[in-house]
């Protein structure tokens, strides 16, 4: 593919939304809170601080523990902070952003406040380009190209993720992302105190691993890169997302973004019809590897749109 795919239609996820509404009326009783997400995530918060104060020191018992327990974790937090961002953990849009700003501690980076800006975007414009900071810019898809390219990109996608909003569509710096800033900065230091360098470069580890070739990451990937000519958004139903809060009921999350992940396959078996014919991934994994390997697939395997 030698560019992005431009399309002079809407995003389809607002038709079908309300085709939905219209033929099955009952699935606004899965729209409200998902009531376990703050304990869940809470929980997160603390076992991904305590593990680097109590790590082994077996270095491969470390390593092991690097990439099978924190970088799942962190990725987990990623997508705790993408519900909290859809306020589906209070009724409190306050209560649902101090959250989010404590999920953020164990990732280092305050990031929690912007992405809820930027990924509200990405649901409102999804395709819009110069607003949807999902989708890579021009220059990344020209130079990260080819197996070894790509294969670069993906190890680094982190990184990619955090910093292209900031040079394509930079935003409005408002009290909630100064708030999240100076909590970080505090947090990190007093972490500093408590687990020294090799806490916080364990932390750093974790993010990096867990946006880059973990299998968690294959979303990435997997939610919008065109896998199927004419459609735009996928989904996965396997069991990753037991672990990951849903986020693999992607088409249905898009539909609904104000139904917690938690009930998100009832969302699917009522509206069957509407999901059973879309193409779906049956693998995070085998998607990354794909990613990787097709020829036919690259960084311009995007959806566009100027409306």
């Amino acid at each position: 593919m030698s560019g992005f795919v431009w399309d002079t239609k809407k995003e389809p996820h607002h038709e079908r939304r309300k085709r939905i509404m219209k033929e099955v009326p009952e699935v606004k009783k899965l729209f409200g809170i998902d009531p376990l997400l703050k304990y869940k995530t809470l929980l997160l918060v603390v076992i991904q601080l305590l593990i680097p104060i109590y790590l082994p020191e077996n270095i491969w018992v470390r390593l092991l523990i690097l990439f099978f327990v924190s970088a799942t974790i962190s990725h987990i937090l990623f997508l705790a902070i993408h519900e909290i961002t859809h306020d589906l953990a209070f009724r409190s849009k306050t209560l649902n952003n101090i959250l989010a700003i404590v999920a953020n501690i164990p990732l280092v980076f305050p990031y929690a406040m912007a992405f809820r800006i930027y990924h509200g975007e990405h649901h409102w414009y999804q395709g819009k380009d110069g607003i949807d900071t999902d989708i890579p810019t021009e220059k990344e898809a020209l130079l990260f190209s080819g197996f070894l390219g790509k294969l670069i990109w993906l190890v680094n996608q982190i990184l990619f993720y955090a910093i292209r909003p900031l040079v394509v569509h930079p935003i409005k710096v408002d009290k909630w992302q100064v708030i999240n800033l100076l909590v970080q900065i505090a947090c990190m230091t007093a972490y500093y105190f408590i687990a020294g360098w090799t806490g916080l470069v364990f932390l750093l580890l974790s993010i990096f691993i867990a946006g880059g070739l973990h299998p968690i990451a294959g979303h990435f990937i997997a939610e919008h890169y065109i896998f199927k000519e004419g459609q735009e958004t996928y989904s996965y139903y396997g069991f990753l997302n037991k672990i990951t809060f849903n986020v693999g009921y992607h088409n249905e999350h898009h539909d609904f973004p104000n139904i917690p992940g938690s009930r998100l396959p009832e969302l699917k078996k009522m509206a069957s019809e509407h999901y059973d014919n879309l193409y779906a991934h049956d693998s995070w994994g085998k998607v990354l590897w794909h990613f990787v390997t097709s020829q036919k697939i690259s960084l311009f395997s995007r959806v566009k749109r100027n409306q």
